[in-house]
């Protein structure tokens, strides 16, 4: 049993792009036949989504942390699996993770937007809470399953897919045993430690900037020129995946925002010298990051104009086809659930979100069909965006996507006479519902890339999808109203909800008149089409542009680890065998680090006060973070480049 086990690994084909001819067979073969939904793996998943669904938003509204569920839930399915002495556990893990991590997503739609109705002063009602992040939730399954085979087959290593790759390798590695998951193990802890460390205690300062000597303080005060770095081992993992190429055009968006435009505005600005570099993002670098995000997704939109078509012509297909003996014919790694079910359950959602915008929310039909159209579009036209991003660099510009969607929203409410607090409030609940679709096509392309990559039967996951997006939905509502009757959103010791208290700032003005950077989206708009047209992903860099420049800036350091060590032999094989070591050990650093962040958040939560505040804003703190983060890339290179081609 010990050698079957031993052979259990993923072709060499699976992260690269596939030569002329050549064909990704996964690690369950699709002429097999799997364990996979059993009342185990399902009782699991569902207790999975409650746990995390809970926890998640407990930490992310009262701490502030926003942590993803997929990696810490595929870790205790391993380990609950190997407790328990369960054989054959790979398909059956790969079902947990994906209803337990509707979790994470549904969590993070719901949070982002609808505590700005406490804070704002507006009653959310249970079924409010409950059926917006349901019907988004929905929404978001049924409309990127036509997508499904565009991102995960035919673009097959074109994408890094960061966070699935990781995954993919707790999986794998768990029912590998060995010495593969002996370096996964070891790589998760000393990257758990590392980022606990960090998180917990502040035994070094987490983010590094170029204040840290007198020169750099002065640039950027004066200049209002900042360079910062985040020292965590996670993002240091997530840039080794996503490659040098990525990284790279991700930072060059930051580079540009943070050392142009933020000087630029600090050196014109009459009240400059009371701006910090930080403020300056906020204001401006940001809202043309949205617009770049917004117009990207728009020319991605006219580029996957054949794969839309493609999707809606097979659904045209499939409704006129009276045999329906198609799906037969279809292997069983890639038999989806049929189009007619599909358009059936979006036909429902979208009836169900009509009756409770009318009913629920609105009560005026020709505002409950205007909403509706609001919804549908944008969620159907930013699906490829959110997944396209997920692929990219594992992390879903959601905030900016519903940003954009609250402020055409709310322009298009106003208009037709919907304004006060009856527009805020349907605002808010119209963005949690596009805010849910988008964060879970975001998830859920991952659970799908990671059943691709395994040989999981697609239509299983998508079916099952919905289970855990039930559970995970009436579990953040009710722990949202418990939030808000035990802490509340607003005044002394309230809870932090750091992004809906954006929303709210955002929303607020436009609800009852104020101004909204319509010059700034344009702006990055216009750049999105520039960069297209000179050949550069406007997507990647655009993102640059709105994630801070301390979370993109490691990226490339893991990146230039990524390449070096997979450069450094004119062997090909010694190469393949070093990267493929790397991403085992970022997989670990990337693992830990959620695990541990999770376990940080409760300790907090829990009033756990171990963080040594003053010494973390010390600059002895700031030095040591540097020097810890140079120790743990050289570590993470000299530790990949001791791979054997026998491995």
């Amino acid at each position: 049993m010990e050698e079957k086990k031993q052979n259990i690994s993923l072709p060499d084909n699976a992260y690269r792009e596939l030569k002329a001819g050549e064909e990704y067979k996964p690690l369950m073969p699709a002429n097999t036949t799997p364990a996979e939904v059993t009342p185990y793996s399902v009782g699991m998943g569902v207790l999975m989504a409650v746990i995390f669904s809970a926890a998640a938003a407990f930490l992310g509204l009262k701490v502030g942390q926003v942590f993803e569920a997929a990696i810490p839930i595929a870790i205790i399915a391993v380990g609950m699996g190997t407790a328990l002495g369960k054989k054959n556990m790979l398909g059956q893990n790969v079902i947990i993770q994906s209803i337990g991590a509707s979790s994470g997503v549904i969590v993070a739609g719901a949070i982002f937007t609808l505590p700005a109705l406490y804070i704002l002063g507006l009653e959310a009602q249970f079924y409010q809470i409950f059926l917006s992040s349901l019907l988004g939730g929905v929404l978001g399954i049924v409309l990127l399953i036509p997508f499904r085979k565009y991102f995960v087959k035919e673009m097959h290593g074109k994408y890094p897919f960061p966070e699935a790759t990781a995954t993919t390798e707790v999986l794998v590695s768990g029912e590998k045993g060995g010495s593969q998951a002996k370096l996964l193990a070891v790589a998760g802890l000393i990257g758990g430690l590392y980022d606990f460390a960090i998180s917990t205690f502040g035994a070094w300062t987490e983010v590094v900037s170029t204040r840290i000597c007198a020169f750099g303080a002065m640039c950027a005060d004066k200049f209002k020129v900042v360079f910062s770095i985040n020292t965590g081992a996670a993002v240091l993992g997530l840039g080794y995946i996503i490659g040098l190429k990525y990284a790279v055009i991700i930072t060059a968006g930051s580079c540009l925002v943070w050392f142009l435009i933020v000087p630029l505005i600090g050196s014109v600005m009459p009240d400059a010298a009371a701006l910090t570099p930080e403020s300056i993002f906020t204001d401006y670098g940001r809202p043309i990051g949205i617009g770049g995000i917004a117009m990207a997704g728009l020319i991605g939109i006219i580029r996957q104009a054949g794969i839309i078509r493609q999707a809606v012509g097979l659904a045209v297909s499939e409704l006129t086809n009276k045999k329906g003996g198609e799906a037969t014919v279809v292997e069983r790694t890639q038999r989806d659930l049929p189009m007619k079910t599909i358009l059936s359950i979006l036909i429902a959602a979208l009836i169900t979100t009509l009756v409770f915008f009318h009913f629920g929310l609105l009560g005026n039909a020709m505002q409950s069909i205007i909403a509706l159209l609001i919804v549908f579009v944008i969620a159907f036209l930013f699906t490829t965006v959110a997944a396209n991003a997920i692929a990219i660099v594992g992390s879903n510009p959601v905030s900016g996507m519903t940003l954009m969607t609250l402020i055409l929203s709310s322009l298009v409410l106003v208009s037709i006479g919907l304004n006060g607090t009856a527009g805020m409030t349907a605002a808010l609940i119209i963005g949690g519902v596009v805010c849910t679709a988008l964060s879970m096509a975001g998830g859920f392309i991952t659970d799908l890339k990671i059943g691709y990559w395994l040989g999981t039967t697609p239509r299983k996951q998508e079916g099952w999808k919905f289970l855990g997006t039930v559970v995970s939905a009436a579990t953040v509502a009710g722990v949202m109203l418990v939030l808000n009757d035990t802490y509340g959103f607003t005044g002394e010791n309230a809870l932090v909800a750091p992004q809906a208290n954006a929303m709210a700032a955002v929303i607020q003005p436009l609800m009852t008149g104020g101004s909204t950077p319509w010059i700034l989206y344009f702006m990055g708009a216009v750049l999105a089409l520039v960069l297209t047209a000179i050949g550069v992903p406007a997507l990647a860099f655009s993102l640059g542009m709105f994630i801070p420049m301390y979370l993109n800036a490691p990226l490339v350091v893991g990146g230039l680890i990524a390449w070096f060590v997979s450069s450094r032999s004119k062997d090909e094989a010694l190469n393949k065998a070093r990267f493929d070591r790397g991403t085992l050990i970022a997989s670990g650093f990337i693992a830990g680090g959620a695990l541990m962040g999770v376990i940080s958040a409760v300790l907090k939560f829990a009033g756990a006060e171990w963080y040594m505040t003053d010494w973390a804003a010390s600059k002895g703190a700031e030095w040591l973070g540097l020097v810890m983060y140079i120790l743990i890339a050289v570590y993470m290179a000299w530790h990949t480049m001791r791979a054997k081609k026998e491995e």
